[in-house]
């Protein structure tokens, strides 16, 4: 086994239905696991944290759970799981709630203090409170703090925003992408929001039917031309990417990926020096031979084309392009595609007419 990651291969049926994975993924961050619902995602989970019987072995960066002839009942695998429904205990106020797990760990093996996980989730002025006192998005907040204070060596999260109103989600989002970034430790989230997983995900999982159909980076893949799911109109990149300028004049910011930089909105709370994360749809680029300044579009990209394919939809095309290393994709009608005579290696500009902050 290796010393670092998560490698988990199962192959089993359950009646009709039969997973079969392969996975290793990375040892740190955040690794989403996504698809429709019914394709393996939950089921997936389950068998990672021994909830349900499956044939196969599992490590979790260099500990054994599971082999061929062994496989840790589920209380001795060091992991914490957030299912959909909070289950606070009712009768305790959001403190106790917290140090029930907390006070079952050893002094020696605690990872994660009491204060760091009230701190990370927003919960100090929260502690004394009941849970029916609470909001969907609050409840939801002591229940992932409660499970950090059991300090896991991995942290399991099954659609946690799905029973969540919008309001609540765009709530709660922010702390899980706190969390994303401070823990040491790695994060399965299995999710079917496409929203979720752009905002969240460092690495992603994509099942069907039990399968995994396409598995590494996000960016690498959302940037794949044969988008697994078919987004659809959500079809488009992530970019990583830092303020680099303000523009006050004008109220707008640029930002710098590798590759190129990107004009965006100057949002109140952006500051030059701050990463943020970028997602521009495929529906978003035109293409045109030459630079075209006399236009209304400002954010024009040289790029070379890489790829070029039949769309989801009939009379679509999508082209896969890169600016340096960076891939964008960019969705045409098929006639356009003839018109322009776009082929791998043409050198084009990406006209971007609309750039988002995953938020």
């Amino acid at each position: 086994m290796a010393d670092s990651g998560i490698q988990a291969r199962f192959c089993c049926h359950f009646g009709a239905f039969t997973l079969d994975v392969d996975l290793d993924l990375p040892g740190n961050g955040l690794t989403a696991l996504f698809g429709h619902s019914g394709c393996g995602k939950t089921t997936l989970l389950r068998c990672m944290a021994g909830l349900q019987s499956a044939d196969g072995t599992m490590c979790v960066n260099g500990d054994e759970w599971q082999n061929k002839s062994v496989s840790r009942p589920v209380h001795q695998r060091p992991l914490a799981y957030v299912f959909q429904e909070t289950s606070l205990f009712p009768h305790l106020s959001v403190k106790r709630n917290l140090m029930y797990g907390y006070q079952r760990i050893p002094r020696s093996d605690r990872q994660i203090s009491f204060d760091q996980a009230s701190q990370w989730l927003g919960l100090s002025r929260l502690l004394d409170r009941m849970p029916d006192k609470l909001s969907g998005g609050e409840r939801q907040r002591v229940a992932i703090a409660r499970a950090l204070l059991t300090s896991p060596r991995l942290l399991l999260m099954d659609e946690p925003l799905s029973a969540l109103d919008q309001t609540s989600k765009q709530e709660i989002l922010p702390y899980l992408e706190a969390l994303r970034d401070k823990l040491a430790i790695p994060i399965l989230y299995v999710s079917h929001s496409t929203a979720e997983v752009a905002r969240l995900a460092d690495h992603i999982v994509m099942m069907d039917k039990g399968k995994v159909v396409a598995e590494g980076p996000l960016q690498q893949i959302m940037a794949r031309t044969d988008q697994p799911f078919g987004l659809e109109e959500d079809a488009g990149v992530i970019l990583d990417a830092c303020i680099s300028e303000r523009d006050d004049r004008w109220h707008l910011c640029r930002a710098d990926f590798e590759g190129g930089h990107l004009w965006i909105r100057a949002d109140e709370g952006l500051a030059v020096g701050q990463s943020i994360r970028l997602q521009v749809l495929a529906r978003d680029i035109s293409l045109a031979r030459s630079e075209q300044t006399d236009q209304s579009i400002q954010n024009l990209l040289p790029a070379t084309v890489d790829e070029v394919v039949s769309d989801v939809s009939p009379g679509t095309s999508m082209v896969r392009l890169l600016a340096g290393q960076t891939p964008f994709l960019s969705r045409l009608t098929t006639r356009a595609v003839h018109t322009l005579a776009i082929a791998p290696g043409q050198q084009l500009w990406m006209q971007v007419k609309s750039v988002a902050i995953v938020d």
